[in-house]
């Protein structure tokens, strides 16, 4: 069995059910702001699922080659290796409110130190990815197909918090992301997402500080879930949101799935100013040429449970197309997965949010206005590192190619 616990509080009890599946049932009395999900109200009556683990416990686990580190790693000692033990290995540092616990351990977070300027920087010595692995591997509950690192920098940076107050040498959480591709499979990724993520900084959204380290091989990004006194806001993602598991992330449409599905959880007095960010989100992943834009790509935020929910911080936004040149939109637009031209943006936008169709032009041409900004600066990044001029004019040529199409009458 795995205690769950938010906001530092036990909440209830997770098991396997049956053969393949699990159910978590709150703790006797649980008061409502224990609740585990804005899906899952407090209730006396379990929660099962045949297969796996619900939506809100599988957000958060690994994939690709960290879970694969890891089920070499633990596999003999559980006898298997599955969602449950993977779960019970990484469940103590988690991205948002939610951690879990061996049934008679106490919830604590000791997540090691590591500089994140060593890890920025050029001449660092050894393999990074296999150092972070060892090191940070069983702290790091954060999805992803390519490997993430939760890791607790040594300086705890005070542009965690606008009121630049820096975190008490008490708090022993992760500060940080740190995010690491295999270069023979993707190469110069690490750049193409921080530049992706200027374009949508841009655009006005909400993006968290990030560093690319100076070989481009890496890139470290400040937790947005992490207040200023240590504790964690809320954090969950749209396959959660859809009652999806990992597995059907690509299951969906950007008008039901997404904007819809955004509306019925919002609960908040900023719904219009959100809804059109958005919206934005959406005209971004289409001009950069995004194809993996799917349903854990987007999430929500909140401090309470059953009060405001906001619009999460932008993450995992990349061009995808310079690696895969057919590649096309992760959910549905009109009923298919085709880029979709400015015409149907503006149909979207104007049906969908109900906006003028003047703010709705002004919304794409924002959008164009900061590809080309920022493509100036990659085109000065690309002169000072030669190993980025072949993803980066690629790169170009995408964004030249989105914006023609999807963003220009």
């Amino acid at each position: 069995m795995i205690r769950v616990w938010t906001d530092a509080a036990e909440a209830g009890i997770l098991d396997r059910h049956n053969l393949r599946g699990s159910t978590f049932v709150y703790q006797p009395g649980a008061a409502s702001e224990r609740a585990v999900s804005v899906t899952m109200n407090v209730r006396t009556s379990s929660y099962d699922t045949p297969l796996g683990l619900l939506p809100i416990f599988e957000m958060n686990l690994p994939e690709g080659a960290l879970r694969e580190r890891l089920r070499l790693a633990f596999a003999k000692a559980t006898g298997t290796f599955d969602d449950f033990d993977l779960l019970s290995i990484v469940g103590r540092s988690q991205v948002g409110r939610i951690r879990y616990t061996e049934e008679k351990e106490q919830f604590k977070e000791d997540v090691p130190f590591q500089s994140v300027d060593e890890i920025l920087e050029r001449n660092r010595s050894g393999d990074l990815l296999r150092y972070l692995i060892d090191k940070f591997a069983v702290f790091s509950g954060i999805s992803g197909v390519q490997p993430k690192f939760l890791v607790r920098d040594e300086k705890a940076f005070s542009s965690l918090s606008k009121s630049k107050t820096r975190l008490t040498q008490s708090y022993r959480g992760a500060t940080h992301i740190v995010k690491l591709w295999e270069q023979n499979e993707f190469p110069q990724l690490a750049a193409n997402e921080y530049f992706c993520l200027k374009v949508a900084e841009k655009c006005g959204l909400e993006v968290p500080p990030s560093r690319l380290a100076e070989d481009g091989l890496a890139l470290v990004i400040d937790r947005f879930d992490l207040r200023a006194d240590g504790t964690y806001r809320g954090f969950e993602d749209f396959c959660v949101l859809n009652a999806r598991r990992t597995d059907e992330k690509y299951r969906g449409s950007c008008e039901t799935s997404v904007l819809k599905r955004f509306v019925e959880f919002a609960n908040s007095s900023h719904i219009g100013e959100d809804l059109e960010r958005l919206f934005t989100l959406i005209v971004i992943n289409c001009a950069l040429r995004n194809g993996d834009a799917h349903l854990k790509n987007f999430g929500i935020v909140y401090d309470d449970v059953q009060g405001e929910a906001r619009l999460a911080p932008v993450y995992d936004l990349v061009t995808t197309s310079v690696y895969l040149p057919k590649d096309s939109m992760a959910l549905t637009l009109n009923g298919t997965t085709k880029w979709p031209s400015a015409k149907d943006l503006r149909r979207l936008g104007e049906v969908r949010l109900g906006s003028t169709p003047a703010r709705v032009r002004a919304i794409l041409e924002s959008v164009d206005t900061a590809l080309i900004s920022t493509a100036g600066e990659m085109r000065v990044y690309t002169k000072m590192h030669g190993e980025f001029s072949d993803i980066g004019n690629r790169m170009l040529q995408e964004w030249e190619q989105g914006a023609r199409h999807s963003l220009r009458v």
